[in-house]
């Protein structure tokens, strides 16, 4: 683990300046900690202000880069204008990270940044990612994955640098809880948003709300993991109430709890 960190290190070295794509998760927190201890002011954070991400994680991107005395170059965003992303086809998170980061590749060249690295790992090339395709043809470096490192490596790495995300809950765009075909619209973003931050407000850190519509009715499909399930149990009450004020018909439980990619599930079917 220590081996791939010092090729990590020696590897970001060797492009000299970078910026890096930053969303205040466990990955791409732990390359910019690293980038910037490496390269000090040659590695800046590049942050998209964008409809499928929370205030929450925003807010977080801020507040670090400014504890580190790192710079953040904040990136405008509305993926919801293209209508590939917007009618939500599987493969709409390859037309979402296209366009994020031909964004990102012109914002910073805009500053005399080339190279534009991001945070995926080894364990992300298990799933369903339609989105690497994009930064393969952009031809966006990830040293993450250059350098062989999983997620529970960089986790116990970023617990060694003292960095608060090491054991922070996985997170995806809030685009990720509506199923495939189903059209995605600020409204619904929000709706999700909002119900995910109150199970937040219950000490329930990883949760996920799935916007289920069937014929004229919406249902909230909520994942926890499972040692959470008891805590869905005995606020039932407040829940459904308050998820229903919300704009939900119907609030429902997954049995089995959280999973990340649970809706990639449909798309073998």
């Amino acid at each position: 683990m220590h081996e791939k960190l010092e090729n990590l290190k020696q590897y970001l070295k060797s492009l000299g300046k970078v910026a890096v794509a930053y969303s205040s998760g466990v990955d791409s927190t732990f390359l910019l900690k690293t980038a910037h201890d490496v390269l000090g002011e040659n590695a800046i954070a590049i942050t998209a202000v964008s409809n499928s991400f929370t205030k929450r994680e925003h807010n977080e991107s801020i507040e670090f880069c400014k504890a580190q005395n790192i710079r953040q170059i904040l990136c405008p965003v509305n993926e919801l204008e293209i209508p590939q992303v917007r009618s939500n086809p599987k493969d709409r998170c390859y037309f979402c990270k296209k366009n994020l980061f031909q964004v990102f590749i012109k914002a910073a060249q805009q500053e005399g940044f080339v190279h534009v690295i991001e945070g995926s790992n080894m364990d992300d090339l298990g799933d369903y990612r339609p989105g690497l395709k994009a930064l393969t043809e952009l031809k966006i470096k990830s040293p993450l994955r250059e350098c062989s490192l999983y997620k529970n490596e960089i986790r116990e790495l970023s617990r060694e640098l003292g960095l608060d995300t090491w054991n922070k809950p996985a997170f995806a765009c809030l685009a990720s809880r509506i199923p495939y075909g189903q059209e995605i619209t600020e409204e619904k973003l929000r709706l999700i948003e909002k119900s995910e931050d109150f199970l937040f407000s219950l000490g329930i850190i990883q949760r996920r709300v799935r916007y289920i519509k069937a014929d004229e009715t919406v249902t909230a499909r909520i994942e926890v993991l499972p040692e959470d399930i008891n805590k869905i149990i005995e606020n039932r009450c407040i829940i459904d109430e308050t998820l229903k004020s919300y704009g939900f018909d119907f609030v429902c439980l997954d049995l089995l709890g959280f999973k990340s990619g649970n809706l990639n599930k449909v798309i073998n079917k």
